[in-house]
């Protein structure tokens, strides 16, 4: 399966639309700059393990989790 940037984005940003967070807020938990958050959730940039991670941690769920979701909408996309 081919990696793509744009499934990450889509459930980050739906994750953290459905706690009801702002950017503000979860950048604030996961302890990084709003704006890397905001470019992460357009797939303008690729996190390292380090801030899946603290991502994941700040949604309340451990990273396994966070990149199962990732893998099953990157299947959904399928070849397009």
């Amino acid at each position: 399966m081919e990696f793509r940037a744009e499934a990450m984005a889509i459930v980050i940003r739906r994750l953290r639309k459905k706690r009801k967070f702002s950017q503000e807020v979860l950048s604030g938990l996961a302890g990084m700059e709003r704006s890397h958050l905001g470019m992460v959730e357009t797939g303008g940039r690729i996190p390292n393990m380090y801030t899946i991670w603290r991502i994941a941690d700040a949604l309340d769920m451990r990273p396994s989790e966070l990149v199962v979701l990732i893998e099953e909408e990157m299947e959904k996309m399928g070849d397009s």
